[in-house]
């Protein structure tokens, strides 16, 4: 075993069940959930309800991705549906919002 194959709290798997984990509101309709999060990347789980917005423009030190499990999420005049994978690069920025609700799961990954 390498100590690469090893998660923060030392163990090798962590497995969650989604909606037991604490939900922390992020602004007006939106609510996270932060996952299992390691020394490579931290993940995150996000519901916004329809019509809300991200309360400000996010910037990425780091590169973020996620992928849209429902509904839609609109990034300036991209809509992005169901099904749908995004990914920023270090350095950018947005502001998501939705009018129909979403759930996005979500990864930053670590600064090198």
């Amino acid at each position: 075993m390498n100590e690469n194959d090893v998660l923060n709290d030392g163990t090798l798997k962590t497995v969650l069940m989604i909606d037991e984990v604490e939900t922390v509101p992020v602004g007006p309709g939106i609510v996270r959930r932060r996952l299992t999060s390691t020394g490579y990347a931290r993940a995150w789980l996000i519901d916004f309800e329809p019509g809300s917005r991200w309360p400000e423009v996010d910037v990425h030190d780091t590169e973020e991705r996620y992928y849209v499990l429902s509904g839609e999420v609109i990034e300036g005049e991209e809509r992005h549906p169901a099904g749908s994978y995004v990914v920023f690069a270090p350095g950018s920025r947005h502001r998501p919002r939705t009018e129909v609700g979403a759930r996005i799961l979500g990864i930053t990954l670590a600064a090198a």
